[in-house]
């Protein structure tokens, strides 16, 4: 039975600073005992109202009251804030602490860790007066022990982002946030998190979650669903959905209308298995594809390996993509897929000392990295995390044609170029919008179309779809299947195979660093 009202909005309209409103006429209560899972579609306003819970953002119209805090301070709590008792995580770390905003996006592949003297140890310390006993095992339980000498900039996405919340809870706050901690996690990684989060909650952890509607927990007491308006526009033969003011669709406890969702990380796509990591091909490092017809090879990796402080990354990996072929990059988190595409495209250092060939080219025999980048099209969580905010939509997809993060004018062509992306992609609305004002599904499908704007002969696409929902991913796969011509080479990476286009030709599964199988559909 829910108790005492904590935190209440009454008819509230919530607007971000120097910007419209996101959310209108929202009604809502969390009482004592209640976990509430907030979903919705993307662009709805979930990140927004998790931000507001915390005091950030100004309530226009009606109002929103938190006499939680009345009841500490009375408790001798000295507290002004709604933020001071409450901690949240989202998918960018911009802080005092560390800011991608000051670092570079090539930085994370480089070994020398002299000028980066924040170790994930520091971090989860900062601001703590946790024990070593109370950081060993918060550390221990998401995964991290093995991690803690390491330089935060090092972690991948989904390591920083339990990390973040490893920190946040070493903070022992009234309430934890948490928008979408399950993106970029693998299978076990989610089911080790889930449970975590679910012992937590058992414990007294008052917790609050943005997440899809097919992944909302089953320790979650209460569901809240924001709409958005107008999802039913239509252009060519893909729906499109207009962004605009999120507004509660329907607020309910557990059970009260909520179905359970199937499995979101079934092992299946469309009736073709998929091999999950530590299954199919045993003791090969590797394995090449016969090669197709008239088809000539643009990727070959031989015998490559990489070393990180004595301590193996990819060991013997051998692989050939040729021209036309759609690749599936599959395996778990610290598996060696990022390692292995910052070869590819040119980020890694430590492609000289190894033979990595791209387009009939050996890497160290002369050409420069913007040759290398001009003919990818990159997209992944490492390369959002880095990018600027000041940009607008429009400027992002254009920085695409010139393989930076910083502002370019676009020619004539290009304009015409993005203007018609955008509009098969259904964001034409959003080209005059600051980066930094999209939501976290609406900033990846931006990147999505930077990396496909110049249609270039590699698509390197790495968690494209993180932050989308299912009807977004639905729409996107239609739009790769039918957009990608034969003559581009597609690399794709997710750990959710129902994600995967339909035109899938080819399996690589690594684990541990090595190839671990490899199939065909």
């Amino acid at each position: 039975m829910s108790g005492d009202p904590l935190i209440v909005f009454d008819r509230a309209t919530i607007e971000r600073t120097g910007g419209p409103a996101v959310l209108r006429d929202l009604s809502w209560t969390l009482r004592d005992g209640e976990t509430w899972a907030v979903v919705g579609t993307m662009g709805s306003g979930k990140s927004t109202f998790l931000e507001a819970i915390r005091g950030k953002h100004r309530i226009a119209e009606g109002s929103a009251a938190w006499p939680w805090l009345e009841t500490l301070r009375r408790s001798g709590r000295a507290i002004a804030f709604p933020a001071e008792i409450m901690r949240s995580v989202s998918f960018k770390e911009e802080s005092r602490l560390f800011s991608y905003s000051g670092h570079y996006y090539q930085q994370r592949f480089e070994f020398a860790d002299a000028e980066e003297p924040l170790s994930l140890e520091g971090f989860l310390r900062a601001g703590s007066n946790a024990t070593d006993d109370e950081v060993g095992e918060i550390a221990e339980r998401l995964g991290l022990a093995k991690l803690r000498e390491l330089s935060f900039i090092k972690l991948s996405n989904g390591q920083a982002r339990r990390a973040r919340i490893a920190r946040a809870l070493l903070a022992q706050p009234e309430l934890l946030l948490l928008d979408d901690p399950y993106v970029g996690l693998d299978i076990a990684g989610r089911a080790e998190l889930d449970a975590f989060l679910g012992e937590l909650v058992r414990a007294g952890q008052r917790l609050i979650i943005a997440a899809g509607e097919d992944a909302v927990p089953q320790w979650v007491t209460n569901v809240l669903n924001l709409g958005t308006l107008d999802p039913s526009r239509k252009l060519m033969s893909y729906p499109l959905t207009r962004w605009g003011e999120g507004r509660i669709e329907r607020s309910e406890k557990r059970g009260e209308g909520l179905e359970k969702q199937s499995n979101p990380l079934s092992p299946s796509r469309n009736g073709t298995t998929l091999s999950p990591a530590g299954e199919g091909v045993e003791n090969q490092s590797s394995l090449t594809l016969p090669a197709p017809k008239d088809s000539e090879p643009i990727i070959e990796l031989r015998n490559v390996s990489v070393t990180h402080g004595g301590k193996p990354i990819l060991s013997n990996v051998s692989w050939t993509v040729h021209r036309g072929e759609r690749w599936a990059l599959t395996g778990p988190n610290g598996a060696g897929k990022t390692t292995l595409l910052s070869l590819i495209c040119g980020d890694h250092p430590q492609a000289y000392a190894n033979d990595v060939r791209l387009f009939d080219r050996r890497r160290g025999t002369g050409e420069s990295i913007w040759e290398v980048k001009s003919k990818i099209g990159l997209v992944s969580p490492e390369l959002h995390l880095y990018f600027p905010g000041s940009l607008t939509a429009f400027e992002v997809a254009v920085t695409g044609f010139y393989d930076v993060m910083t502002f370019r004018r676009a020619t004539e062509e290009q304009t015409v170029a993005v203007n018609e992306l955008f509009a098969a992609l259904g964001i034409a609305e959003l080209a005059e919008k600051r980066f930094r004002r999209l939501s976290t599904g609406q900033q990846r499908l931006i990147l999505l179309a930077r990396a496909a704007v110049k249609r270039p002969p590699l698509l390197v696409l790495d968690e494209p779809f993180q932050g989308f929902d299912a009807a977004t991913v639905q729409r996107m796969r239609a739009w790769l299947d039918a957009e990608v011509s034969l003559d581009q080479t597609m690399i794709f990476v997710s750990h959710r195979p129902e994600e995967l286009p339909g035109t899938i030709t080819h399996q690589l599964s690594l684990a541990d660093g090595r190839v671990n199988a490899l199939s065909t559909f």
